[in-house]
C-alpha cells in the first residue's frame, strides 16, 4: 500500500481540517458536513492527478478541441454514516461515478475490546474499475481494512484503488501497510499519533457520524 499525506504540503485543505477538529466549530452541524464534503472535493481532485488520460474530441460551436481526459471508471465506496458528507464532495467531482455503500460499526465485547460488525452492503461489479473508499477518521484501520475486503468479495476486484481517510492513527496506517496490496494508495491529511485504551484517535476529532448527524442511541 502507499500512503499519501497531503498534509505534507500546505495548502487550503489544512484550514478545514483544523475547522473539523475545532470543538467549537463543531456545534454547527452544517459547516461539519460542508467543510467534510470541502476536503472530498479536494482529495478527489488529488486523486484525478493518478487517473490515466487520453486526448478527445470535444466539438464546439466553432471546431473541434482536443482535450485530455480521465478513462477510469469510477466506483465510490462509503463506509455509513461517517463516510457521507465525503461522499458528497467525491461525488461532487466525480460526477459520473457509481455509488456502494456499507454500513459498519464497533461492537463492545467483553473486558473492554470490540469488533467491528458490518451489516447492510450495496456495491456495482468493481472489476477492472477505480474503488475509492470514504470513511471520516481510522483509530485502527480495521473499519476501512473490513470495507476494502466486503467491497471487493461482493464487487470483484478493482484494477485500482484509493481509500480517503483525512484523520488516520499511526497504528492504522502501520496496519493497512502490512495488510492491503500495493494497487492500494491510504490518502490522508493528518496522521495522529496517539491511540487510547479504548483505541480512539488523540487530539482525533470526536464521532464524526455525531457531529454530521447527531446522536445516536
Amino acid at each position: 500500500m502507499k500512503l499519501v499525506n497531503l498534509e505534507k504540503s500546505n495548502s487550503l485543505l489544512n484550514a478545514y481540517v483544523a475547522q473539523i477538529r475545532d470543538k467549537s466549530i463543531q456545534k454547527d452541524r452544517m459547516r461539519f458536513r460542508t467543510n467534510l464534503k470541502r476536503i472530498g472535493e479536494i482529495f478527489a481532485y488529488e486523486i484525478s492527478k493518478t487517473l490515466d488520460f487520453s486526448p478527445k474530441d470535444v466539438k464546439t460551436p466553432l471546431g473541434t478541441a482536443v482535450v485530455e481526459t480521465f478513462d477510469n471508471k469510477i466506483v465510490l465506496g462509503t463506509i455509513l454514516r461517517a463516510g457521507l458528507p465525503l461522499h458528497e464532495g467525491l461525488l461532487a467531482f466525480f460526477d459520473e461515478a457509481e455509488s456502494g455503500f456499507l454500513a459498519a460499526f464497533r461492537k463492545d465485547d467483553a473486558g473492554g475490546k470490540f469488533h467491528i460488525n458490518t451489516e447492510y452492503c450495496s456495491i456495482p461489479n468493481l472489476e477492472g474499475k477505480t474503488l475509492v473508499i470514504a470513511d471520516t477518521m481510522a483509530a485502527t484501520g480495521s473499519s476501512m481494512l473490513l470495507a476494502y475486503e466486503r467491497f471487493v468479495a461482493d464487487g470483484g476486484e478493482p484494477e485500482k484503488a484509493h481509500l480517503v481517510c483525512p484523520i488516520v492513527s499511526a497504528y492504522a496506517v502501520e496496519t493497512l501497510k502490512k495488510t492491503l496490496p500495493a494497487k492500494v494508495t491510504l490518502w490522508t491529511a493528518a496522521i495522529d499519533e496517539e491511540l487510547t485504551s479504548h483505541s480512539l484517535v488523540v487530539p482525533g476529532l470526536g464521532d464524526a457520524g455525531d457531529l454530521s448527524y447527531g446522536d445516536k442511541i
